[in-house]
């Protein structure tokens, strides 16, 4: 089933600061920069100053001589994002990666971590400790010791593999969710909370080969509604220029 999340009506300083710069390129951000587009966002100065101060304190953002970049642990989340934004159709031959932990023994938070690290990949779990996906992705396997990577055909149909592995009719619906709201929503603020999610779910696209797609899956559309509000920024000048 598709998740019943709600949008908010719009995000709180340091989300907005935080998601501004996440994605709207090129960075960095000086001072006056979010001065101004706190401003078109609702937010006092003062407001946007101590979100500001407190995400360089918590490292999501760091002053440089030419003004604010993101920390690393944002940077890799702005990869993240910028992948499931670019369309990642690519040949598939049939065969599946696979990635299975051979070490036992690890903390909680190591498993987490490793977890989290595979899903990123867009790799998802067929059983404890097995992860797997269409190899329709250029990219080197996972490095990681407790790992051991493959490439295998499945003998089961690997739409009925697919469909095990993710809902793909819950994220379906999901998408053209927040597509409406995205296209129906016009405050500034409401609009930034509606795109910050609409990327976040992009970011969840298992990015499969077309063969394994259902009919009218709205990831392209996603692509092109995120795109187009990135340059509704841009054109707005709302981070370089006083609007």
């Amino acid at each position: 089933m598709a998740s019943q999340r709600v949008a908010p009506a719009s995000l709180s300083a340091r989300s907005t600061v935080l998601s501004l710069v996440l994605g709207a390129h090129p960075e960095p951000f000086t001072p006056a920069d979010l001065t101004r587009a706190g401003q078109y966002f609702g937010i006092a100065p003062s407001t946007v100053r101590v979100a500001v101060t407190r995400a360089v304190a918590d490292g999501d953002l760091r002053r440089t001589d030419a003004g604010y970049r993101l920390g690393d642990r944002l940077l890799r989340r702005q990869q993240h994002q910028d992948e499931a934004v670019r369309d990642a159709e690519t040949a598939w031959d049939g065969t599946w990666e696979m990635a299975i932990v051979v070490v036992s023994g690890r903390s909680g938070a190591e498993r987490a971590s490793l977890r989290d690290a595979l899903a990123a990949r867009r790799l998802a779990e067929l059983r404890e400790g097995v992860w797997t996906r269409p190899a329709n992705l250029t990219r080197a396997s996972p490095v990681d010791p407790v790992l051991r990577t493959f490439r295998a055909t499945p003998e089961q149909d690997p739409e009925e593999l697919t469909a095990r592995l993710w809902d793909l009719g819950g994220w379906a619906r999901e998408g053209e969710e927040l597509l409406e709201r995205l296209a129906s929503v016009r405050e500034p603020a409401s609009r930034l909370a509606a795109a910050a999610m609409l990327v976040h779910h992009l970011s969840t696209d298992p990015l499969l080969p077309a063969a394994l797609r259902p009919p009218h899956w709205p990831a392209a559309d996603l692509r092109d509604a995120y795109r187009a509000y990135q340059d509704e920024l841009q054109r707005l000048a709302l981070l370089r220029t006083t609007p």
